[in-house]
């Protein structure tokens, strides 16, 4: 067993386990968007930060990404950690508007509005890449897929036409942490797709 402390609190976890996956074998609350068990960690949305700390030396890691080791020392609620979660919230507000899921979670850590631009007042999707790693790690179809990089990267079906490759199996529209891709799953499959489906 790998021995070590979350918040002073002395823990025990797996040889294996991240900060995370201790952190909620123990309730120790973390947030998350982009963390799903049944799928491999990204650290795409950042919102896992916690804060390391050896003397006067310090680091903020994601702990959905971070393996545990012997005489760790982490804190999840510093305010440097907070500040992190804070801003991360801000730009998810600008970036992801119309995310009622963003909008709670925010206000949950004293996040009502943010200081940068509203791109589509409409978005919801964090491009958290949930859907597309279920798609290929459980369903074995990556149906979906991430297009194009930076400020234009998109969550879609390949060449952004839908896939006949898509069985319609609902796993995308179940991990998705803002309900995006329930609003986006006819783009995905297509509608011949989607009338077979209802078919069957």
């Amino acid at each position: 067993m790998v021995r070590f402390k979350i918040n002073d609190i002395e823990v025990t976890a797996e040889p294996g386990w991240t900060v995370l996956e201790t952190a909620r074998e123990y309730g120790i609350e973390i947030p998350t968007l982009c963390f799903h068990e049944c799928v491999a960690a990204s650290g795409a949305c950042r919102l896992c930060m916690v804060e390391l700390k050896e003397g006067s030396w310090s680091k903020l890691v994601a702990s959905c990404v971070y393996p545990v080791k012997d005489g760790l020392t982490v804190y999840t609620k510093t305010e440097r950690v907070k500040n992190v979660r804070r801003w991360i919230l801000e730009m998810l507000l600008s970036e992801t508007p119309a995310s009622r899921e963003v909008q709670e979670l925010a206000r949950a850590h004293g996040v009502t509005s943010t200081r940068f631009n509203v791109k589509d007042p409409n978005e919801d999707c964090i491009l958290c890449g949930l859907c597309t790693r279920v798609c290929e790690e459980v369903v074995g179809i990556a149906a979906i897929s991430t297009q194009s990089r930076g400020v234009h990267k998109t969550i879609g079906p390949p060449f952004m036409q839908p896939s006949e490759a898509c069985v319609a199996c609902g796993s995308c529209v179940t991990v998705c942490p803002t309900g995006a891709m329930g609003r986006r799953i006819d783009l995905v499959r297509g509608r011949m797709n989607s009338e077979k489906a209802r078919v069957a």
